[in-house]
């Protein structure tokens, strides 16, 4: 008994090495295949990493006033210039990364959950319930996008939160097609059908046999979605919808401030111009990678 005890730490330990060697590995195919896309998996985690420690990062308090400061272009003491009120431009655009990364995450975890449970159910069962989705799907998507979220923001109010619904319902309801596609194609599957033979319920089969193999879109869309919502996010505050100031957000600042100082103090339009496109960019091409490298189709291609 005693050296049975013994050993269980010891298969613990080799199976977490084994683990750890298995995704280093998987790391490595990773960047030695997608050059591009680790360089954008590379900016999604500074963005990750800017927004959780901005307050240690940031050299000023992002909303602190200074009028004898007012304006001044890049120096060593503010690295992004400053603002008419003299506020950091480099702080601001620090705690701006928390606005792009709440509504970022939070509008994939609520588009793609429902999206997911909407596509799987309207393929599995089809008739008048896959019809009502579609439709509803149809007249959604006939909608032009910024109209639709302006409504929505005027009928919500302007919170963080009421951006996150407003950019996911319409997310949802579009990517409900991404998740029903791979539904139809895995449901004519023999396992399913062996499943359905032996009694499995519906919930079982959709549960532990779709779901499952449905990951790869499920990931994928996530991944191009996040860039998708920051930049929503920033067209809305760009229009007068999203963050209220003086609260920093990359479109809030190209909106209030870089469009009205974009000659006499045209750093205010850079900083936040730059950070929006890195962030976007390297969303996309993370997610890109990540479709490439998920689906077995393309993987054989490269």
């Amino acid at each position: 008994m005693a050296a049975a005890t013994a050993a269980r730490p010891l298969g613990a330990g080799s199976d977490s090495t084994n683990f750890g060697q298995r995704a280093s590995r998987i790391l490595r195919r990773f960047v030695r295949r997608q050059p591009i896309g680790t360089f954008g998996a590379i900016i999604v985690v500074v963005l990750v990493l800017t927004a959780v420690f901005a307050g240690f990062i940031a050299p000023y308090d992002p909303l602190a006033q200074a009028q004898k400061q007012a304006l001044q272009s890049p120096s060593a003491a503010h690295l992004a210039g400053t603002d008419q009120f003299g506020r950091d431009m480099l702080s601001r655009l620090i705690y701006g990364a928390r606005v792009s990364l709440y509504v970022g995450v939070g509008s994939v975890i609520m588009s793609v959950i429902p999206a997911t449970i909407i596509g799987i159910m309207s393929a599995y069962f089809g008739g008048i319930f896959d019809y009502l989705v579609g439709r509803l799907t149809d007249a959604i998507q006939a909608i032009p996008p910024v109209i639709l979220l302006i409504v929505m923001m005027s009928v919500l109010g302007v919170t963080i939160f009421n951006i996150i619904i407003a950019l996911s319902v319409r997310s949802a309801i579009g990517d409900s097609r991404v998740m029903r596609s791979s539904t139809v194609s895995v449901s004519a599957s023999e396992f399913v059908f062996a499943a359905r033979s032996l009694g499995a319920t519906n919930f079982r089969l959709m549960y532990n046999h779709i779901l499952p193999n449905i990951t790869s879109p499920i990931i994928v869309v996530s991944s191009l979605g996040f860039g998708r919502f920051i930049l929503s996010e920033s067209t809305l505050s760009f229009l007068g919808y999203g963050i209220l100031p003086p609260a920093p957000s990359w479109g809030g600042m190209l909106a209030s401030e870089g469009r009205a100082y974009m000659f006499a103090a045209p750093w205010m339009l850079w900083g936040p111009a730059i950070a929006l496109s890195l962030v976007v960019f390297g969303a996309n091409m993370f997610g890109d990678a990540l479709r490439d490298e998920l689906d077995p189709r393309l993987r054989s291609a490269s």
